[in-house]
């Protein structure tokens, strides 16, 4: 069965109360790609009575937020499987027609901020019940962050909505733990000895913290005031997010109160995160979507199998290692086949897995040789600036999954469609494997850039890597008879990027390589990332260098025509007169929010 939507679906099983409900900025699809229905289905194996209320109407009579009534222990909240922001606008701040995570695609069924409209809505309409907020957006905003789409510092998410608990990260085992303290009613002593939480304290309850078990960060008017103040947060933040046995709790002072954020879990076991997986999903849309157009996030998903969790790439702009953790999380075979063979009775699967990977498709069961050198580690990636000795990226055990998965009945191709770290390659066979057994005949990675100063702030490796595997792609290409394409992935208007290095990227790249350009991304700043960091600073925090911001909507249209080929090679090129030389900080231009 669904989890509950609907009163009358609760009272089909019985149930006068509930424990939980659930609010998402998504469509309900119960499947283990989706959050809320992970969250849903992990309370509900404790024996906890949940529902979920699937993107909300705010703008009405607020019916939907009343159906269920009052839960007997809280309400949890969610924006979705992204940050509702990033979701409404592109990178030039245009609304945008299309919601992935909603029948036919309509965009307009979840609001700006869903997190905090949500949450002040319940509030309101329920102040004693206790509201827990969590998913990318509440994750990546429990802190003073810089929002791109108002152009401003903005304070936790607790502050603006009102909510009386957070969880970053992956939430399995928080969440758990949350329900257990809150069996009896809220306890906030109880909640605030959870690892992995963010609440509202005051001075009194700060008082009485261990300080050599604390840290202190900026508060989110000093940041407000002075840019190095903010940088320093980030560093902070950062560095304790990538520790694999952190203990400190960070509290940052906002409005005369304070956010206390305490240290993140350790990475989930095998045996854990199999559970996630292994509950009894329906693997499918609720079916009131029947008839309302397909969901295309889940038409992209549905035939695929997440093989683990985390990324220890550290890339400056991504959010992953933010939300899932720089450790790898890895499924055991056992649980992955299982899924495998479940997708393949699937009603309509033709034969033809779409993705096996990960936030990273080589990671699976990688890590460091000598765990107690990880424990010592304070770097952000284990990939940059170099790759980490202690760093064991045997891919053999990958390897023998994929063909494990090939042998499964049913099974006709397994293709990769998730990012391939090519600098993690070597000698492995792991190139030709994946070009004889997985490719549908485009491979997709991620140089992101050609100019070694953009590509150290990106955190990524130098393009000379990129142009050996395009050496060995058609090698082993024209060796096999395979008639594919290599697609690259890129990156505009990054921190550190001047139009003069797009120029150079448009040389090499459409120039000397002969690419044409399909995967092309302007870049849109997201909270709690080193890039975001950069683009309000205007330098990088770890080492205080001046960086060249592009933020005019002009300067970066400027920098995303260069992947085109009406402004490339074979054109003279002439630097507008308003670009300032490499390592000036353009004019910031006040951006207006829409919507």
């Amino acid at each position: 069965m669904f989890l509950p939507t609907t009163i009358k679906e609760v009272r089909a099983r019985g149930w006068e109360q509930l424990d939980v409900i659930l609010f998402s900025g998504d469509a309900y699809i119960d499947h283990p790609a989706f959050g809320a229905a992970v969250i849903g289905r992990l309370l509900e194996a404790e024996g906890y009575r949940v529902a979920i209320v699937p993107q909300p109407n705010w703008r009405d009579d607020l019916r939907d937020f009343t159906k269920l009534g009052a839960p007997r222990l809280f309400f949890g909240v969610s924006a979705g499987a992204m940050d509702s922001m990033v979701n409404h606008y592109t990178a030039n701040l245009r609304l945008r027609s299309n919601d992935a995570y909603t029948p036919a695609g309509k965009a307009g069924f979840r609001p700006d901020y869903a997190v905090t409209v949500y949450t002040q809505i319940l509030k309101r309409l329920y102040p004693h019940v206790p509201v827990v907020v969590g998913g990318i957006e509440a994750s990546l905003r429990r802190l003073t962050h810089y929002d791109y789409w108002s152009d401003r510092l903005k304070p936790s998410v607790l502050v603006e909505s009102g909510a009386d608990l957070l969880i970053y990260g992956m939430g399995d085992r928080v969440i758990q733990q949350v329900a257990q303290a809150m069996r009896n009613g809220y306890n906030a002593k109880l909640l605030r000895k959870i690892r992995q939480v963010a609440f509202m304290a005051d001075a009194d309850y700060v008082g009485r913290l261990d300080p050599e078990r604390m840290i202190r960060l900026h508060s989110f008017e000093e940041c407000v005031r002075d840019n190095h103040a903010f940088g320093e947060n980030f560093t902070i933040i950062e560095t304790q997010s990538n520790l694999m046995n952190p203990d400190a709790t960070l509290v940052e002072a906002v409005g005369g109160r304070y956010v206390v954020v305490t240290p993140p879990n350790a990475t989930l076991t095998t045996e854990e995160l199999d559970h996630s997986f292994d509950l009894p999903y329906e693997r499918a849309p609720h079916p009131r979507y029947r008839g309302k157009g397909d969901i295309p996030a889940w038409e992209m998903i549905k035939h695929s199998v997440n093989l683990h969790r985390g990324c220890f790439g550290g890339c400056a702009f991504c959010t992953i290692s933010a939300h899932q953790g720089k450790f790898i999380n890895s499924r055991s075979e056992r649980s992955i086949l299982t899924e495998v063979e479940k997708v393949t009775r699937m009603p309509d699967f033709k034969g033809y897995l779409s993705d096996i990977g990960g936030p990273s498709a080589n990671m699976y069961r990688m890590g460091g040789r000598d765990r107690e050198l990880c424990r010592k580690c304070r770097r952000a990636s284990c990939l940059h600036p170099k790759r980490c000795p202690n760093l064991d990226n045997d891919h053999r055990p990958l390897l023998a999954l994929y063909e494990k998965i090939r042998r499964v009945k049913g099974v006709k191709k397994a293709f990769i469609g998730s990012g391939i770290r090519y600098d993690l390659f070597d000698d492995s066979p792991y190139l030709e494997t994946v070009l004889c057994h997985h490719t549908s005949g485009r491979l997709k990675v991620a140089p992101e850039h050609t100019e070694e100063g953009v590509l150290r702030l990106m955190r990524k490796p130098p393009f000379a890597l990129f142009e050996q595997l395009s050496t060995d792609f058609h090698r082993i290409c024209r060796r096999e008879g395979l008639p594919y394409q290599l697609i690259p992935y890129f990156i505009s208007s990054h921190p550190g990027c001047a139009e003069q290095d797009m120029q150079a990227l448009s040389e090499k790249v459409l120039g000397r390589l002969h690419f044409t350009l399909e995967q092309v991304q302007d870049l849109t700043p997201t909270p709690m990332t080193l890039s975001s960091v950069m683009f309000h600073t205007g330098e990088n925090p770890y080492t205080r260098e001046k960086v060249y911001v592009a933020r005019s909507q002009e300067d970066k249209r400027r920098q995303k025509s260069y992947f085109f080929r009406e402004n490339q090679v074979g054109r003279p090129q002439r630097l507008s007169k308003k670009h300032p030389a490499q390592g000036v900080r353009s004019p910031r231009k006040k951006h207006t929010e829409k919507g």
